[in-house]
């Protein structure tokens, strides 16, 4: 072995006699090592020429650049903003109201931290930012309910279709029931006043929330008797007028009605509506008696939901409680039954000499034109109806139009309820005002307990 290949080879020492080893001439022995030999001690590492390829190098390549590999490269961060002191001012109504941004927000919240004046600034806005958005409560709306039981019944048709004509009544007993179910305790003896018009007056009764269910059931039971259903009286009546049926229930019931009322109001109500769904459309030229007049079943059912919608707005007062007008398409229909009993009440007047002085001159033949008046409803459930003025039997004719009238329709039906009086209703008017205070004051008798 040359001496070339001796160095080459790791872990062989030099043959001192081999003359062309290179050897220390100092020292005999190689210089001391750090590691310690011996079978136990550690190895030399092998150079990279010796090892297999499946072996990973000792010493790890060098990494390759990024740059060198295809692959994007990263955004470079944005440099931050720098604004100058009268700027960064500017921002802080922005900054309250959470407008600026990502930059500048950043900017202004670094600037708060070195400077006292604006970070009072900052908090000042920030608390009126809060009385700008007051927290909302987390009570539910109260007529939440009612707008979900109007959207079914929308939506959902029943299987036994409820006439045309007793859908407003079905509906407003249903508003009025949830209503009821809202209510506390002591809130069914909380003080509501009726009133309506006798004559040229208005005339009123001091009752209760209960008092008030006891009404509606009493006259509802009108309704309920023609039908063949069980009457709500425990003794009969007087007269079978709504105002001495209401006076018999509450003269003869043990102690002021309560809350126990409700039950037999719901009941009956229920009773109406299923027994005129099975009864069919036919069903509503029945005759109900009023006592002093009468009405086919059909308007009677309207009466009916119109003095329910009242009632439950007298109640609502009473309790302060959200009440809505009913639906514009049953609000027409209610509207469209009040003009229709307006030339029978204008008769009911001049019988009771109550009408304008010289109207009788102009009586006219049934099935004859005659004077008529033209009243305009707007907003809700509006429309126009020609109100014939001599007889009720004429025929009305915009030949023979002597005045008009304008009224929003929750107006004219509060009018028709006698809770407005005829010089306050707020009307257009136009044309002979003879004419159009008697079709005022005729709305007006409408009204009864």
């Amino acid at each position: 072995m040359t001496g070339t290949e001796a160095h080459d080879s790791y872990g062989e020492k030099p043959d001192p006699e081999d003359h062309n080893a290179q050897v220390d001439p100092q020292k005999d022995t190689p210089p001391p090592s750090n590691d310690t030999g011996g079978p136990s001690g550690p190895k030399p590492p092998e150079p990279d020429s010796l090892r297999t390829p499946d072996e990973p190098p000792r010493i790890p390549m060098p990494r390759a650049s990024v740059e060198d590999t295809g692959l994007p490269l990263p955004e470079p961060l944005p440099a931050p903003l720098f604004l100058e002191h009268r700027i960064l001012k500017s921002l802080l109504g922005a900054w309250a109201l959470a407008a600026c941004s990502p930059e500048e927000t950043t900017a202004v919240e670094d600037h708060l931290g070195t400077c006292g004046a604006c970070a009072d600034e900052a908090l000042r806005l920030r608390d009126a930012v809060g009385l700008l958005h007051p927290p909302e409560s987390l009570d539910l709306d109260p007529t939440l309910r009612t707008r979900v039981l109007e959207s079914c019944l929308d939506r959902r048709p029943p299987r036994i279709p409820v006439p045309e004509w007793a859908t407003p009544y079905d509906a407003e007993t249903a508003r009025l029931d949830a209503l009821l179910q809202d209510i506390g305790d002591a809130e069914w003896h909380a003080p509501v006043r009726l009133r309506w018009f006798e004559g040229d007056e208005q005339t009123s009764r001091r009752t209760t929330v209960a008092g008030v269910i006891a009404h509606l059931l009493t006259v509802d039971g009108l309704v309920a008797l023609t039908l063949g259903l069980d009457d709500p009286l425990e003794a009969p009546a007087e007269t079978p007028t709504p105002a001495a049926r209401t006076e018999a229930f509450w003269t003869t019931s043990h102690f002021p009605p309560t809350r126990s009322v409700r039950g037999p109001w719901r009941e009956q109500a229920h009773n109406l509506v299923r027994t005129v769904a099975f009864a069919g459309g036919g069903s509503g030229r029945l005759p109900v008696s009023y006592g002093a007049f009468e009405l086919p079943l059909r308007d009677s059912m309207l009466d009916r939901a119109f003095e329910t919608w009242v009632h439950a707005g007298d109640i609502a007062e009473a309790v302060d409680y959200p009440y809505e007008p009913p639906s514009p398409r049953h609000l027409h229909a209610m509207i469209d039954l009040g003009a229709r009993m307006l030339p029978t009440a204008l008769a009911a007047r001049r019988q009771a000499g109550l009408a304008t002085p010289g109207q009788t001159r102009h009586l006219v033949p049934a099935g004859t034109p005659g004077r008529s008046l033209r009243l305009e409803i707007e907003g809700l459930g509006g429309g126009e109806w020609l109100i014939p003025l001599d007889s009720p039997g004429a025929l009305p004719s915009p030949d023979h139009e002597v005045a008009h009238i304008a009224l929003d329709g929750v107006e004219f039906c509060q009018l028709a309820a006698g809770h407005v009086p005829p010089e306050e209703a707020a009307a257009g008017q136009l044309g002979d005002r003879e004419a159009i205070r008697d079709v005022l004051f005729a709305a007006a008798s409408l009204s009864r307990m």
